[in-house]
């Protein structure tokens, strides 16, 4: 491809400041609820048949319209989608904190899901078109693969001092001066390069079929959690999203301007990318979830102790996407640094196999947690830098969003997978262990413990296959020229920079 010229933005470091700090407010929201739950349940006098929704609501919302919001980002300009995401945001966050029953609770957190698949690939995206220079990329994506992987933790942090300290609707109200900031600086700082913007008409049935196709996928998992995955309805949600996406795909290999290009997920390395981050997810969900009421129910810890005792894992998210995956993208191919990632982030899962009822803290959580984070964060990085790099500019916000919807939809699988069989090795065990229990509260514990390493060992499974997917699917050489990958396999297109809009 012809060179263009081009222009560096010498405020891009500071808009980093503000893309980062609206990243942390949507992964922040995935966790930081959890935590603020049972309170805001008894406040409202939410039923225990609806409160599943304040969650599922946001998930249904977030992961079907993940990809109508990257082509909006690439249709309206990533800038502008960023700031109507940023602002629709707080407001939802207002209304949930606000809430006076569960039907305003639950609106809100659709809300909430709506306007974060706006902000979260406008703000993936806009890294991808304003850092081209291959170092400078991997400082940004550093940054901006830390907070992804780490803010998850952060959110229980949070979510628990909140909580704890204050009231569950300050788990609503903090998004809104992350928002305000965020909004005022992306206004003064962002400037969006003006050339890179898709134009073309929006693709309606795609639109249509992309979401409702997801929606019933994560819809269908998050039955399969609370029905069984062989009930009717479980059933019938899993036949609709194969057909609905299948449709997708045909609609889109036909359409003069596809909702999801398919050159987009073509790209071998893309693909591997997506794969990969999606099944990690899985297991890192299903982790949080099982920690956090092992430390609260089995521990005894507080949910402010529950919170602080993931930091080592957040340290080392921190640790590993900065200083071992920034530094060493530019020099060694992103298969050499994922597939070893996941791999160590399997062996911190594999310690934490050996939970008990007195597992000590510091001997056996804390290095599982350090290995798990620091596995993660070297793998997080270079991934979602491969993920968008060499994309054509038009469509770096729906590959963008691909990033986004495979870890949407491997959080949801993972939590309604691992759920499941955390909760079927529970029974089991205390069936057959019910006459040998010295008291039914021990055998409470012990049972659930069983549950959990049970689900944990999965994961390893999971973290070990995401590795070899890692391994073998991606074949990009170093991320070391402002165009194409090195390596990158078919399909993968130059960037050119384009000038940057005054």
């Amino acid at each position: 491809m012809p060179e263009t010229a081009s222009y560096v933005d010498p405020r891009r470091w500071k808009a980093l400041i503000f893309i980062a700090l609206a990243q942390l407010m949507v992964v922040l929201d995935a966790t930081i609820v959890n935590i603020a739950l049972p309170s805001a349940q008894a406040d409202l006098g939410i039923s225990d048949g609806n409160r599943q929704w304040v969650i599922t609501a946001y998930a249904l919302a977030f992961g079907g319209l993940l990809l109508f919001g990257g082509r909006i980002a690439d249709l309206w300009g990533r800038k502008q989608t960023f700031l109507v995401g940023l602002l629709g945001f707080a407001a939802a966050s207002a209304i949930g904190g606000a809430a006076l029953n569960t039907g305003m609770l639950l609106g809100a957190r659709a809300l909430q899901g709506v306007f974060g698949a706006l902000l979260a690939p406008s703000a993936l995206s806009l890294l991808a078109v304003m850092f081209t220079d291959p170092k400078e990329r991997a400082k940004a994506f550093g940054v901006f693969g830390a907070i992804a992987g780490g803010g998850g933790a952060v959110g229980l942090i949070l979510g628990g001092v909140l909580t704890e300290y204050m009231d569950w609707r300050w788990t609503f109200f903090v998004n809104i001066p992350f928002a305000v900031i965020a909004a005022v600086g992306a206004i003064a700082v962002i400037r969006e390069p003006v050339e890179s913007r898709n134009s073309s008409r929006l693709d309606i049935p795609g639109v249509l079929l992309a979401t409702s196709g997801l929606v019933a996928l994560v819809y269908g998992f998050t039955r399969a959690e609370s029905d069984g995955w062989s009930a009717g309805p479980t059933v019938g949600l899993f036949i609709a999203a194969a057909v609905l996406l299948i449709a997708f795909v045909a609609v889109e290999s036909r359409v003069r301007a596809p909702l999801l290009p398919l050159r987009v997920v073509a790209d071998r390395n893309r693909a591997g990318v997506y794969a990969s981050l999606g099944l990690a997810v899985i297991g890192m969900f299903g982790l949080f979830l099982f920690l956090t009421y092992y430390m609260q129910v089995v521990k005894g810890f507080s949910p402010v102790k529950t919170g602080f005792a993931f930091l080592p894992m957040v340290a080392g998210m921190i640790t590993g996407s900065t200083q071992i995956g920034a530094r060493l993208m530019t020099r060694v191919p992103a298969r050499l640094l994922m597939g070893p990632g996941f791999l160590v982030a399997s062996v911190g899962m594999l310690l934490l196999t050996r939970i008990d009822l007195d597992t000590s803290y510091p001997t056996l959580i804390l290095p599982g947690f350090l290995l798990l984070g620091l596995g993660m964060g070297t793998a997080f990085m270079p991934a979602m830098s491969l993920a968008t790099h060499g994309v054509e500019p038009r469509d770096a916000g729906v590959a963008s969003a691909m990033v986004n919807t495979s870890q949407q939809v491997g959080g949801a699988i993972g939590t309604a997978l691992l759920n499941t069989i955390a909760a079927s090795a529970t029974t089991d065990y205390a069936r057959s262990h019910m006459a040998a229990a010295p008291s039914r509260k021990a055998l409470e514990l012990q049972s659930m413990v069983h549950g959990y390493t049970t689900a944990i060992w999965w994961a390893v499974g999971i973290l070990a296959l995401a590795a070899v997917l890692a391994m073998t699917l991606v074949n990009a050489g170093r991320q070391d020229g402002g165009g194409a990958v090195a390596g990158s396999g078919d399909g993968a297109a130059e960037d050119a920079v384009p000038v940057l809009a005054h």
